[in-house]
């Protein structure tokens, strides 16, 4: 796969560094340089190519101004900067716009680079905490269905037609965004589901983008690092159901929030309730839940019914596909075109994925990581658990610090056996996490709370529970997901949780198998 950055348009029209400072009211720095067109644009001066506008940001130890020099070696045209960057950006010679907030302007300005492609790509915009990533993949199936070229946007892959990317953040810096979108052009995409994050949304990351079709899917805990509290997170996600983002909402009305988000939406909304509540536009009704799957029975305005199905388990998928299927309805897609494409999804990585292998168990990896997604996960996982429930689960370092005794009560209530572990501590002692993690525990009555055991090592959590799983058990590894990495301190260590299971089925074939259910 490529890297992020290097997903942009082989021939994009240059643009007049003119037109830019028309369209920013900029004031040029001095500069002994001609005026040349600007054909690109990055605020990583290591991706620079020759024709980009270098947009200099300020940064936590250091400005983006003072790497200009790299981002003229490289062939940087042109410098976008703020007052604090105008001296060293000027030091190079280059043509250099001043603007109070580089940042506040990126996406704009990004966008009349790459001439706007979002006018080109019919885009639906999946946003809350859980379920972004499984109805992205769920949009691009129906997409594909109803005779689209379609792109993915998210934090497990990107596609640009053919073309797959790793992902560095969920939703990509506004420069690389629009890149992508003008790839997409390039490739002949015609439509394209895409991750929003709040994150995105706050930052402006998303600027200069609108969508046909805007998703809420739900809100719980998260990001409580980065946002001032649980306000502040969904008013960042209630901004994409404006006029200046949005043609029209999809909203889930068994969410609180989602109800909330009803209110004060300034866009046509459209409803929908997979537990068939009777006040929303669209619902699923005759539901069957199982272990591969479940199906349903979409039941819309006027009385239109089409029979669904969805390849991944649990109740949340239920509503993951009813979201995408109204989703797509609205998108233009015909109901039975949409029911059908979203059944032939298969899987999601690291999203409930299967790790083949197990004698009489299964072993699930998921990337639940906040309380909401782990009591979804979990109770999921119980109606389709013959013997014992066991999840894995750590905390991540350097992030929102008041999930985790959520996250460690929420293991306690609903697992039989937990095992606590690491999951990406970086700065943080692993300990510490799992003390917090453990508070949480604490709380539930130790008549019903799960065993718990802790073992820092990841890997050696991982093959303690599948070691002891017994007939009829299933051992969830939640909180990593798709992710081939563990951040410890400045490092990233190599670390697939779906590769360590395997593994330890595979070890587990070589040994006697333990007959104790751990003491009791």
């Amino acid at each position: 796969m490529r890297s992020p950055s290097s997903m942009r348009p082989s021939n994009n029209s240059p643009r007049p560094l003119s037109g830019l400072a028309s369209l920013l009211g900029a004031p040029s720095g001095t500069s002994r340089a001609p005026l040349a067109p600007i054909s690109g644009v990055t605020i990583d001066s290591r991706q620079v190519r020759r024709g980009d506008l270098y947009v200099a940001l300020p940064g936590s130890t250091s400005h983006g101004a003072d790497f200009s020099a790299q981002a003229l070696a490289a062939g940087a045209c042109a410098v976008l900067t703020d007052p604090a960057g105008r001296a060293a950006a000027v030091a190079t010679g280059l043509p250099v716009l001043v603007v109070p907030d580089p940042r506040a302007v990126l996406g704009k300005v990004a966008a009349w680079v790459y001439g706007r492609p979002a006018e080109a790509v019919m885009l639906i915009g999946v946003t809350g905490t859980s379920g972004k990533s499984t109805i992205a993949f769920m949009l691009e199936a129906g997409l594909r269905a109803a005779g689209h070229r379609t792109g993915l946007i998210g934090g497990v892959e990107i596609h640009a037609g053919d073309l797959r990317v790793t992902p560095k953040l969920t939703t990509p810096e506004a420069s690389d965004l629009q890149g992508l979108l003008a790839l997409m052009r390039e490739q002949g995409v015609t439509a394209a589901a895409m991750e929003v994050s709040s994150h995105a949304l706050a930052l402006g990351r998303v600027d200069g983008v609108f969508y046909d079709v805007a998703l809420f899917t739900n809100l719980s805990q998260d990001h409580l690092d980065f946002h001032r509290d649980l306000d502040d997170y969904f008013s960042a996600k209630a901004r994409l159901f404006t006029p200046e983002m949005s043609r029209m909402g999809v909203v889930n009305l068994d969410d609180a929030h989602g109800r909330e988000l009803l209110g004060i939406g300034k866009i046509p909304m459209t409803t929908f309730s997979a537990t068939g509540a009777a006040e929303a536009d669209w619902r699923a009704v005759e539901v069957r839940l199982g272990a591969e799957g479940s199906s349903f029975r979409v039941a819309g305005p006027g009385g239109v019914e089409e029979e669904a199905s969805v390849a991944l388990p649990g109740p949340f998928n239920v509503a993951n596909a009813l979201g995408a299927i109204v989703s797509l309805v609205e998108a233009g897609v015909p109901l039975r075109v949409a029911v059908a494409g979203v059944a032939t999804l298969a899987g999601v990585p690291g999203r409930m994925e299967r790790v083949p292998g197990g004698d009489g168990f299964q072993v699930v990896v998921d990337y639940s990581h906040k309380p909401g997604a782990v009591e979804s996960v979990l109770n999921a996982l119980r109606a389709v658990t013959e013997g014992r429930l066991t999840v894995v689960l750590g905390c991540g370092g350097d992030r929102d610090k008041g999930k985790r005794p959520m996250m460690g009560e929420a293991a306690a209530r609903l697992a039989d056996v937990a095992v606590l572990t690491s999951d990406n501590p970086r700065s943080e002692d692993p300990l510490r996490i799992l003390a917090e993690m453990l508070d949480g525990v604490l709380a539930v009555p130790q008549d019903e709370r799960a065993h718990v055991i802790i073992e820092p090592d990841r890997a050696a959590a991982v093959d303690l529970a599948v070691a002891r799983a017994g007939h009829g058990d299933v051992v969830v590894v939640a909180g990593k997901g798709h992710e081939q990495g563990q951040y410890v301190g400045d490092r990233v260590l190599p670390f697939d949780d779906r590769q360590v299971v395997a593994d330890a089925i595979a070890r587990r074939g070589d040994r006697p198998q333990h007959t104790s259910t751990y003491g009791e």
